[in-house]
């Protein structure tokens, strides 16, 4: 027999019954029922019920073993009879009587229970990840991902990707954060940089010749963390192609999300195909560009209909509603909570009405509506008997920033919001600049290497603001899953663009030198996206922190607890590397912001 194991504990059945058993595992659970032990061993494939009678050496032995502890047991598997199966367990119908233990690995007074989720806060849990990793929960999270990554990785081979890898140590890049950098000990005073994506090399392989590429890369981001964002380190699925158009991106990575969510969601429908919604449409119906279109309200722009009215409250002002279906019998504090709601996200309040069975409106703003406004949003918003509508005024962005969440709670709250579902969309058409409202000055919007709708012919004619870029978002259940874009891979258009945005040819040629010298030596027609794997497997595991994904994080200040990372460095390390000290200094923003500050193509926004 194997020194550790004949069989796992998650293996034996009822056609095991008299069978002579070896197992080895984690001890979980322990119970003394009249001095019959029953322990619940445990291992990676899953739980085993052990039982030591009263006066065997088996008995005294698990007697005095504390929780985690490692053991290897010896036994005849027998059946726990009809009355006794425990349908929760795979094992279940089965027990193992024991007759000899080996502790392997005893375990000291635990800092937390591992059998059951006390409510440990997060730095304990991460201080002691490994014990933490051992919950049944956090044990599934982790083999998902594992799943979801495998698979990923045989569905890109299947639609004609490579995997290829990239540089980890490379050079600093202007990307959308901050650098992690790494001091070279062979060149004094020099830094590499962890790539904050592989955007330029992946880049380079398509001019390089090859076609269709992905990998599952790390990418290393200095900034600060939240809930769909891991501080320092994170993973994505980077994706580019030659010889396409935004149709052509999204054709391959429908279908991968399509399939995915499928295999792992556990039933739950996924949308099929995906709509596309321009940015500026997403904006006004929805408040964001990443949409949860699990809510199944819209927001309406009803701007015009208060122009020129005596209603203080609304004239002059952006206004957009709110129609809310079946709320006919929602009491007051329906009405009340939403406002509350509304205040929690900075609003004043959330003003409101509702329609009667004769097609009146009552409510605190009624009687400041003439019939006019009445009959046109009536109209506008489809009321009818049972509607309840909510009114958000104020900048556009103000009113996007409280709407946009007040649309989903409302929806929630009403019940017009699925549960169970995977609802993704395409958000397209996204603006290629703007305009700073303090100072006036045009720059890009979001990332200025896409490729602008119109080449340079718009660039030249059209005003700055009207002009779209190629570039696009994956949203999931409100969750952006990625950005990306078709590049702008043409020198002169890039020069032009970069232009329009205040900065000069010089410049541009500085800080791009090696990617403008190989566009011009033959750059292919390319385009790509980079989903984060990390926020696939939160939504797919249903967590709303994506730490609870990531086997080993950091935590909210980007500090491993477990490992004491970061750590101090000794002199003579300091020394080796030619780095000496200093104590932070407060510094005044620059004046001027550098190019290097432009946003990285697929970065999450």
């Amino acid at each position: 027999m194997h020194r550790y194991r004949s069989h796992t504990c998650g293996e034996l059945r009822a056609s095991d019954v008299a069978s002579d058993v070896r197992l080895s595992g984690w001890v979980h659970n322990r119970r003394d029922l009249g001095g019959i032990l029953f322990i619940d061993l445990r291992d990676h494939y899953g739980i085993t019920q052990l039982v030591a009678r009263p006066g065997t050496a088996a008995n005294e032995a698990l007697s005095s073993v504390t929780k985690e502890t490692v053991v290897r047991v010896d036994g005849k598997v027998v059946s726990r009879g009809a009355d006794n199966v425990n349908p929760e367990l795979a094992t279940g119908e089965v027990e193992v009587e024991v007759s000899e233990v080996e502790v392997l690995g005893a375990s000291a007074p635990l800092p937390f229970t591992i059998n059951t989720d006390d409510g440990v806060n997060e730095e304990r849990r991460l201080e002691y990840r490994f014990l933490d990793l051992r919950r049944e929960r956090m044990h599934r999270n982790i083999m998902l991902r594992s799943a979801v990554i495998a698979s990923i990785r045989s569905k890109m081979v299947a639609l004609g990707f490579n995997e290829m890898a990239t540089p980890i140590l490379t050079a600093t890049s202007p990307e959308g954060a901050r650098d992690f950098v790494v001091p070279s000990r062979l060149n004094p005073g020099k830094f590499y940089a962890l790539p904050q994506a592989p955007q330029q090399f992946k880049q380079l392989l398509m001019i390089s010749g090859f076609d269709r590429y992905f990998q599952i890369a790390p990418c290393f981001r200095d900034e600060d963390a939240r809930a769909d964002r891991s501080p320092g380190e994170f993973y994505q699925l980077d994706v580019e192609m030659s010889f396409v158009e935004q149709e052509d991106v999204f054709q391959p990575i429908e279908k991968l999300m399509t399939e995915l969510f499928t295999e792992f969601g556990n039933g739950r429908e996924v949308t099929s195909p995906f709509p596309r919604i321009p940015f500026r449409e997403s904006m006004l119906k929805y408040g964001n560009d990443k949409p949860d279109l699990r809510a199944k309200l819209e927001l309406v722009d009803i701007t015009d209909v208060f122009e020129g009215s005596e209603f203080k409250a609304f004239a002059g002002k952006h206004v957009r509603a709110l129609a809310v279906p079946d709320t006919a019998d929602q009491p007051r504090k329906f009405f009340d909570g939403l406002g509350d709601y509304a205040v929690s996200l900075g609003a004043k309040g959330l003003a409101w009405v509702r329609v009667g069975e004769d097609g009146s409106l009552t409510g605190p703003i009624a009687k400041f509506l003439t019939e006019d406004n009445v009959k046109v949003l009536t109209e506008r918003l489809g009321l009818a008997a049972g509607h309840a509508v909510f009114f958000g005024a104020g900048e556009f962005d103000e009113v996007s920033k409280i709407m946009g969440p007040v649309r989903v709670e409302a929806a929630k709250r009403a019940g017009h919001f699925e549960e169970n579902v995977f609802r993704f969309c395409w958000i397209v058409d996204f603006p290629m600049y703007e305009k700073d409202e303090e100072t006036g000055k045009i720059d890009f919007s979001h990332n200025p290497f896409s490729m602008p709708q119109g080449g340079m012919k718009d660039l030249e004619e059209k005003d700055p603001l009207d002009i779209l870029a190629w570039q696009y978002d994956i949203v999931c259940n409100g969750i952006e899953l990625s950005s990306g874009a078709i590049r702008n891979h043409e020198p002169e258009v890039m020069l032009k663009a970069f232009e329009i945005a205040g900065y000069e040819a010089e410049t541009v040629e500085r800080e791009f030198a090696g990617m403008l010298r190989a566009f011009r030596l033959g750059a292919p027609p390319h385009g790509g996206i980079a989903p984060g794997v990390d926020r696939i497997v939160m939504l797919l595991a249903d967590e709303p922190n994506i730490r609870e994904t990531i086997a080993f994080p950091l935590n909210g200040n980007a500090q491993d607890l477990m490992m004491g990372a970061p750590t101090v460095l000794e002199e003579s390390r300091l020394r080796e590397l030619n780095i000496a000290l200093r104590k932070p200094v407060e510094t005044k923003a620059a004046d001027a912001k550098p190019v290097a500050e432009a946003v990285h193509p697929d970065a999450a926004r």
